[in-house]
């Protein structure tokens, strides 16, 4: 009987992911007030360059579908970018900002008083906010809201508008770093963070924070 080898099938390499994670611009209250989810709070004359300056940054890069936060701020971000890719901006509600209940709209020097920001600061997984979310569920929401998008685009570069408590619980979970930590990680305004994800294996952090490089030159790791 002859006998001929064959040669065993290659597997196939799962498709990455490109994921940006991109906070919103500054409106009148950043840095002021803990704005949540009020409706009605626009970008400023700052907040609106700085989103200008993330759709020039993006120029280049194989944009395959763009997601918002359905609050303005961040809408008002994602326009240039929507605007200079041809995409559409498709609202999501797991990108939303944390739902920070009776605290919404208070002054954040005023909650820096409370016995509670210790909390927040050092064991925010332990923390719920009075008659809203707690960073656990945010993060929980936020992480499962990415999940779903990247297995719908799998393969291509998704990019989603949202905000800094977020992106700051999404950084972490990619990292394996645990939720206590994630108030060292900074997200400042207009900034881009990226992650890649590859069906079957963790995720890889490409990038935390960045505000000045182009991006087009992107590839998932």
């Amino acid at each position: 009987m002859l006998m001929t080898e064959t040669t065993p099938p290659v597997p196939s390499t799962p498709p990455s992911t490109l994921l940006l994670l991109v906070r919103h611009g500054e409106t009148p209250t950043t840095g002021t007030v803990l704005p949540g989810r009020t409706p009605g709070l626009h970008l400023s004359d700052r907040g609106q360059a700085q989103a200008d300056r993330v759709a020039e940054r993006l120029a280049g890069l194989p944009v395959d579908v763009i997601y918002s936060s359905p609050l303005e701020r961040t809408r008002e971000t994602a326009e240039p970018t929507a605007a200079c890719t041809g995409l559409d901006v498709n609202e999501n509600a797991g990108l939303i900002e944390c739902d920070f209940g009776e605290w919404t709209g208070a002054a954040l020097a005023e909650l820096a008083g409370l016995p509670q920001w210790q909390t927040i600061q050092h064991t925010p997984s332990a923390f719920r906010f009075p008659g809203g979310e707690s960073f656990a569920q945010m993060q929980a929401r936020m992480v499962e809201a990415l999940e779903v998008l990247c297995a719908a685009h799998a393969g291509g570069v998704v990019v989603c508008f949202s905000h800094a408590d977020p992106i700051k619980a999404a950084v972490a979970h990619a990292l394996g770093t645990h939720l206590d930590l994630f108030q060292r990680i900074v997200i400042s305004p207009g900034s881009v963070s990226v992650i890649s994800y590859v069906e079957g294996r963790p995720p890889a952090v490409l990038m935390v924070n960045s505000t000045l490089e182009p991006l087009s030159g992107l590839r998932s790791s």
